[in-house]
């Protein structure tokens, strides 16, 4: 009878020196492929903060100018519709450059359209430096509008890019933040620098701002390459044409001019309704020097905007959450009302507290109205066309930036100064005029 043994240990089933490599990289690269995505995933990342303080610096720049642009056109001879006019054209520009830049911004690098437009700002910072005309400050301002039209378009675009989708609303407020901040900050400094240095070397100290931005942005990582051009690439493996598209075939097929290629339709109900609030909030940026000494009225110009940069900047981070959770009519509902209490408040301005006040309803307004739009905007166009999405945006601001300072020069220079915000209170009604035609599109 034989007794069974025990198996030897050489008898055991053994692990080859290869299979233990390839579980060891496989290890390895599911190790390395959970990094990026949680890396992917976070809301703010060392590039997107570049791109934020980009951001900064160009909005600073560009809003530095809007307060004092229009007294420096004073001093140099130009009447009362001729400042509206200088403080206006640099928008007015804007606007038709603008879709010109979104196309471009969807098809080619965001960062060499922002060094582009970075040379354009020092070209008109030097012209504003020189001018001795309201000819050539408006020549300075139509140079600065087209450089205005390049970067504001690629920024956006490139911050939409680095953002995870879901979290489009939050990220997009944290830019909109950074926008309204500088629109806050920019004004203060010019005017505080103003009274110091004087309006030449005002203009000319903004373009430290720009060399900071260019600096920024030739630090970021992802040069925000075309979305487009990559899935383009990924489907076909080729590259698209100039001027069309490929198909799966590797056919190109020329694309014809559309109204889409420069504009969303989508967006344009937005772009509409965030018009009027920019119109009464430039037009307030525009004159509020002129009608604090017209009035001859005990407060500080400069401190509105310090004010509302904090008023912002807390808002904006304490109602962070809610940008993807509310719909459109309930934060159109409350910028409304804190448009018109501002406009209320500067009617009735006797002192800093109440320019205080003034200030948080603009934050409350304005600023929290900037920041939702945009976001909507791209949830609307999609990721693909982002960059056209952004420049239909940044029409209502052109159109705000350009019609609020020549509405106010004109209703400076013919009404009583005391009916120069009531006058603006009438676009808040328009704003919801142009919801309610459109809210199907708006509400998407």
């Amino acid at each position: 009878m034989t007794v069974p043994t025990a198996p030897a240990a050489s008898d055991k089933p053994t692990i080859s020196a290869s299979e233990t490599t390839q579980q060891t990289q496989s290890a390895k690269q599911s190790r390395q492929s959970k990094q990026p995505q949680r890396k992917h995933d976070r809301l703010i990342t060392r590039d997107m903060a570049l791109v934020m303080l980009a951001t900064f610096c160009f909005m600073s720049s560009n809003m530095l100018a809007n307060p004092i642009v229009a007294g420096y056109a004073e001093s140099l001879g130009a009447s009362g519709m001729l400042m509206g006019v200088v403080a206006g054209s640099m928008s007015f520009i804007s606007l038709f450059c603008r879709p010109i830049a979104g196309n471009l911004s969807d098809k080619t690098s965001k960062r060499t359209l922002v060094a582009v437009g970075t040379v354009l700002y020092f070209a008109a910072g030097l012209l504003y430096y020189f001018a001795n005309s309201p000819t050539m400050l408006i020549m300075a301002r139509v140079i600065n509008g087209v450089g205005f039209a390049c970067c504001s378009v690629c920024l956006a675009t490139w911050m939409s890019l680095l953002l995870p989708i879901r979290h489009m609303g939050a990220g997009m407020g944290l830019y909109g933040t950074m926008n309204a901040l500088a629109m806050a900050v920019g004004p203060a400094l010019g005017i505080r620098a103003q009274k110091y240095i004087g309006y030449r070397l005002t203009f000319l100290s903004s373009l430290v701002l720009a060399v900071i931005m260019l600096v920024s942005t030739l630090m970021v990582k992802n040069g925000g390459q075309s979305v487009r051009k990559k899935q383009t690439d990924n489907m076909t493996g080729s590259s698209p044409t100039m001027n069309g598209s490929v198909d799966e075939n590797g056919t190109s097929h020329k694309r014809r001019f559309s109204i889409r290629s420069i504009l969303e339709p989508r967006v344009v109900p937005l772009s509409l309704t965030f018009m009027m609030f920019a119109i009464a909030y430039f037009a307030n940026q525009s004159f509020i020097m002129n009608y604090v000494e017209t009035r001859h009225l005990p407060v500080s110009a400069d401190l509105f905007f310090m004010f509302y940069a904090v008023a912002l900047l807390v808002l904006r981070l304490g109602l962070r959450d809610l940008f993807d959770s509310k719909g459109f009519r309930f934060w159109l509902t409350v910028c409304s009302l804190g448009m018109v209490a501002m406009l209320a408040c500067m009617t009735f301005l006797f002192n800093d507290w109440m320019l205080l006040l003034a200030a948080i309803f603009t934050a409350v307004g304005y600023g929290l109205m900037s920041s939702v739009t945009q976001a909507q905007a791209v949830v609307i166009a999609g990721r693909e066309r982002s960059g056209i999405a952004n420049s239909t945006y940044y029409a209502g601001i052109d159109l705000g930036m350009s019609a609020g300072p020549f509405v106010g020069g004109l209703v400076y220079g013919h009404l009583s100064a005391v009916w120069f915000y009531p006058v603006f209170m009438l676009t808040m009604p328009v704003a919801w005029l142009i919801y309610l035609l459109c809210v199907r599109r708006v509400s998407r």
